[in-house]
């Protein structure tokens, strides 16, 4: 009744143990994304990142913080002491922001990034169909992500790639000017006439009216009849100086498959702990869900399935156990002679690894490849103290045989007690060894205490088990044994006797020879590889991209493209390829325009010409060596997340620079470079380019603009109509939330010479050129 109990209750817990392929080895981390659109690095780092990072020193428990600041966009990473609890974290990072947030730029978005890790990255499709881009990054954003939220687990869905619509304000200079009229204007008209409020309520004799009155635009026709500015009693509308169209906002990334196109791709983020393998299933299940509402022709193509990652997996390690199961039945039945013994043996194995699996939910780990691994590793370990009880049963069950003086089970019970001891300190010598991996802190301890925790629950149970369970089940298996030595053990006993008396004899030569091989062990240990772990093979290839960082999104995307297609004509080993190029909406990923990651999907192994991996990381190799001037590197998705985990960046090793002279930092960062290129081993070098961004930079004459009544925040303001867009508030359809930007058409941001012949409106009506109040020049900045 005992065993059964502990069986049902091991496969109950088993089936409810968080499953996942690799460790979550992140530590307690807060992350801060904040979009500030048009800015430059510089900018974004002196007027929002410093502050926040002033604000967020002296956090109790915090151990490390770092940032990045990019092109429109900041990335604050906090990290806290082991054990921290997150929500706590979170409230305290929320609070720090909030005060300091006031104080920060006008326009700015963002906050605190949704509760995941860097190895939340579970699911990543793409949406395909006959539809336009924007069309699909509609649906993606309004359809597949509000509904693939509610999937338990689900922390929040990554929107890459398309365009989002908008409604776009374009203003005609001529016209303007004419009518004496400045994009400001505009602006403040739309601002103002784009509300629905309430006024309170009435009374109409015994009923109340609740009053409200409707302002929102609706549509673009309500954007057209906005009254912008009264002359001579004649009303301007905004449709009388300004196109009003269906747009798109400013794009900062984009995605592209193929070699073909681009496309619109979507990431679920897995909430911190969640079950991969459930979240994984609820999210395939929501999506057969919500198919048959997709329009006519229009599917979800999966590319990325951590589901798949974990089925491999655990099924690597159920492999291995089966088979070191199966070998330890043979060496029993080998070594014990009785089919009886050895089955009584071996039945410890399933009852200890179930014991394991209630202890493992106990404590709250998963199973995954370093937990389970470790039950592989003590698989052998686990029969030891059910050999010696049965050994020892069959010992006395044979002596008694002959007299049967006393009762059988009274036999079994001083057999077990006889060996009790010795059994007892040898499993707990075993588990001591294994107790100093519990000390382990920070990545070390997330990596090798589940291991070592797995050991000693499987240890400590096979003990309990042999000393209780497995005397029982001999009772009933062991009806008539013989004590004779069997045949494996004879044969190997006249070979070591021989040996063993040899050694004895020539004691001198033994020890010298022992001292000989430690020897030799010594001199070749050092010329043996060394990692911190070795490599998971996760099935799918990320090949980062690097280009010039002055590059244009598009340039990035078509050379992305090229690149994907070389591929694909290359290697047909790689079936699919889908890339990302800048930074993705949530901004978990703050890449630049001149960065891609580019994910490969595998054919399987059976298909390949080459027999390893890195035979085909060669080929794709030799493809990359056609396109100068871009750098790549290797790596796969979990890999990657841990590496810019532990250091803010990519990459098995990673030097970085501390100083002061950015122009300093990167030439000391080329001369490295070439240093490590040449140490054997290294692969795929290359540093990180934070110099070659192309700026037009605008250094606006205060006594020139201040004698004219125009000042640096309007000026400012009239740039952003001209080339980024300036942000107006949204127009509410249905459910859906459509940004209303006010933006030049495309032939604004063509050449300098457009920037600096831009009229600037003057209170009288007159209008002068912006290079007459400002020197635009074109300059060399950073990247970040």
């Amino acid at each position: 009744m005992l065993a059964a109990a502990l069986a049902g209750l091991g496969y109950y817990a088993f089936t409810r143990l968080p499953i996942d392929a690799f460790p979550d080895v992140s530590p307690t981390q807060v992350k801060i994304i904040v979009k500030a659109p048009g800015m430059t690095p510089e900018e974004v780092e002196t007027r929002i990142t410093a502050p926040i990072e002033l604000e967020l020193l002296g956090i109790p428990n915090q151990v490390m913080l770092r940032s990045v600041a990019k092109y429109s966009l900041t990335d604050i990473t906090v990290d806290f002491l082991e054990r921290t609890d997150i929500y706590w974290a979170r409230q305290q990072v929320a609070e720090r922001l909030g005060a300091v947030w006031d104080a920060l730029p006008e326009g700015i978005e963002g906050g605190i990034a949704p509760m995941t890790t860097p190895l939340g990255e579970m699911f990543m499709f793409t949406v395909e169909g006959d539809l336009s881009l924007a069309e699909r990054r509609t649906l993606l954003d309004w359809v597949i992500r509000p509904a693939l939220r509610t999937v338990p687990g689900v922390a929040d869905v990554n929107s890459l790639g398309g365009f989002v619509r908008s409604f776009e304000i374009v203003p005609d200079p001529v016209r303007m000017t004419a009518r004496g009229i400045d994009p400001l204007m505009l602006a403040a008209a739309v601002e103002a006439n784009n509300r629905n409020d309430g006024a309170g309520r009435i009374n109409e004799g015994e009923e109340t009216l609740l009053v409200r009155s409707e302002g929102r635009i609706a549509d673009l026709e309500d954007v057209r009849a906005i009254v912008v500015h009264v002359h001579d009693g004649t009303p301007i509308r905004l449709g009388d100086v300004a196109n009003v169209r269906i747009g798109e906002v400013t794009r900062y990334g984009a995605v592209s498959q193929n070699g073909e196109a681009e496309a619109v791709q979507g990431l679920v983020l897995g909430l911190r702990g969640a079950n991969a393998r459930e979240v994984v299933a609820g999210v395939r299940k929501k999506l057969e869900e919500i198919a048959p509402a997709l329009p006519p022709g229009v599917s979800v193509e999966v590319f990325y399935d951590r589901g798949k990652l974990v089925q491999r997996a655990v099924a690597t390690v159920a492999k291995a156990l089966a088979e070191a199961t199966l070998l330890v039945l043979i060496l029993l039945v080998l070594f014990l002679g009785n089919i009886r013994a050895s089955v009584t043996v071996a039945l410890v194995l399933p009852l200890a690894a179930l014991a394991t699996f209630i202890l493992m939910r106990q404590v709250g780990m998963s199973a995954n490849l370093m937990s389970l691994g470790g039950l592989a590793i003590a698989i052998g370990m686990l029969v030891d103290a059910a050999v010696v009880v049965v050994e020892n049963i069959t010992t006395h069950l044979s002596s008694w045989q002959a007299g049967r003086r006393l009762p059988r089970l009274h036999v079994i019970y001083r057999a077990v007690r006889e060996v009790s001891l010795p059994v007892s300190s040898g499993i707990f010598i075993i588990i001591i060894v294994f107790l100093p991996l519990l000390t382990l802190q920070g990545l070390e301890g997330k990596l090798f205490t589940p291991v070592a925790l797995t050991i000693v629950f499987a240890l400590a149970s096979s003990l309990l088990l042999s000393l209780t369970v497995i005397p029982v089940l001999a009772s009933f298996l062991l009806t008539r044994v013989s004590h004779e030595e069997p045949w494996l053990p004879r044969k190997l006993q006249e070979i070591y006797v021989p040996v063993l008396r040899w050694c004895l004899d020539n004691s001198r030569v033994t020890i010298a020879a022992a001292l000989v091989a430690l020897a030799l062990a010594a001199v070749v240990y050092p010329f043996i590889g060394k990692s911190f772990m070795p490599t998971m093979d996760e099935g799918d290839i990320i090949v980062q991209l690097e280009k010039l960082p002055s590059i244009t999104l598009d340039k990035s995307v078509d050379l992305d493209l090229k690149v994907q297609h070389a591929i694909l004509e290359s290697v047909p080993e790689v079936t699919r390829i889908v890339a990302r190029v800048g930074s993705d909406e949530i901004g978990m990923d703050p890449m630049g325009l001149n960065e891609s990651d580019v994910f490969m999907v595998l054919r399987p192994k059976s298909e390949w010409r080459m027999q390893s991996k890195d035979e085909l990381a060669q080929a794709i190799r030799d493809v990359l060596e056609q396109f100068p001037g871009v750098a790549y590197g290797f790596t796969q998705p979990i890999e990657m997340r841990v590496s810019e985990m532990l250091t803010g960046v990519r990459g098995d090793v990673a030097v970085k620079l501390f100083g002061p002279e950015l122009d300093v930092l990167g030439t000391l960062a080329t001369e490295i470079e070439s240093v490590l290129r040449t140490i054997d081993g290294s692969e795929d070098v290359f540093a990180s380019q934070n110099d070659g961004v192309q700026y037009l930079q605008l250094t606006i004459d205060r006594l020139a603009s201040g004698r004219i009544g125009v000042d640096v925040d309007d000026l400012q303001r009239v740039l952003r109509t001209q080339l980024e867009g300036l942000p107006l508030g949204i127009v509410q359809e249905g459910a859906r939330r459509t940004p209303l930007v006010i933006r030049a058409g495309n032939d604004a941001g063509v050449s300098p010479a457009v920037i600096a012949s831009l009229p600037i409106l003057l209170e009288d009506g007159a209008s002068v050129p912006l290079g007459s109040i400002a020197r635009v020049r074109r300059v060399e900045g950073i990247v970040a």
